[in-house]
């Protein structure tokens, strides 16, 4: 019974004490890694000095690594950065240090600079965020409040320009559409002003036309005269050569008459006799005296 009362107690002693092992194991490890990774800050601080820039990223990358929760190693990286004009890159380092942080002391240095760096890209809005979260690690900070205040101050100004801009662009939007409307009615009235010049010059074609069909037509009585005058002028000169006597024949003396006229008055002075003879006859047939024309 004895004995066996040794080994449990020997046996929950060494179960117990496992843990405690593994987390003294752990601390060891861990101390270990943390030395290692001071003496790579060292080493970047040496290559800083030095201006050994490539050396001393090298080495704080190597400290981050052995120490994941290495706050000083990001911060420093992101004062290297900052120093250098690459403020992107220490925003990324100082948020990073400012979230492995475990003092408020250490949070709030990471904060600050991280305001630094969004002032630095013109991130108006974040550095105000940054700030902020400062001054909740450390109220007294009168630098952090006044950068607090001018981040502020920009990021009033920036609004307000973005909102002239916005004015801007729409009542150059409205100009543009204006100017587009006048464009599109210069453009109407050029096109009917072009429109009514062609109809102008159709119509003065058809009045050329209709103009120059009155002058034929004006031509073509003209000719039509000219041609009826022409054919009068015609007859009267057949009527002329009909009166005239036949090239050859005789012309009566002035004052003498023609065989003609002659023979058209004798036959006048028969019928003229005949009348009278047949008067007399009758005067006869009724008995009664028959008184001659003339009382000789």
């Amino acid at each position: 019974m004895s004995f066996l009362r040794v080994s449990l107690c020997v046996f929950f002693g060494l179960v117990l004490g496992l843990p405690v092992l593994a987390q003294q194991q752990s601390d060891k490890e861990k101390e270990k890694a943390q030395k290692e990774a001071r003496q790579f800050m060292q080493e970047a601080d040496v290559a800083l000095g030095e201006n050994n820039f490539p050396e001393a990223e090298a080495a704080y990358r190597k400290a981050i690594t052995k120490d994941a929760e290495n706050a000083d190693a990001r911060y420093n990286m992101g004062n290297m950065y900052y120093t250098r004009e690459n403020a992107p890159q220490a925003a990324q380092r100082f948020k990073q240090a400012a979230e492995v942080a475990d003092t408020k002391t250490a949070r709030h240095k990471a904060n600050h600079n991280l305001g630094n760096a969004y002032m630095k890209q013109k991130m108006y809005q974040e550095a105000v965020d940054a700030y902020k979260d400062a001054l909740r690690n450390d109220p007294t900070d009168d630098e952090t409040r006044y950068n607090l205040a001018l981040a502020k101050k920009m990021l009033e100004q920036e609004q307000e320009q973005e909102q002239e801009n916005q004015e801007d662009n729409q009542d150059g939007g409205d100009d543009e559409n204006e100017d587009q409307e006048n464009q599109d009615q210069e453009n109407q009235d050029q096109n009917q002003e072009q429109e009514n010049q062609e109809q102008q010059n159709q119509d003065g074609e058809g009045d050329n036309e209709g103009d120059q069909d009155q002058q034929d037509k004006d031509q073509e009585e003209q000719e039509g005269d000219q041609d009826d005058q022409e054919q009068q002028d015609g007859q009267g000169d057949e009527q002329e050569e009909e009166q005239q006597p036949e090239q050859g024949q005789p012309q009566p003396a002035q004052g003498q008459l023609s065989p003609e006229q002659i023979q058209s008055l004798l036959e006048a002075m028969n019928n003229e006799e005949r009348k009278v003879q047949d008067k007399v006859n009758a005067e006869k047939q009724k008995g009664a005296k028959v008184q001659s024309e003339k009382d000789w």
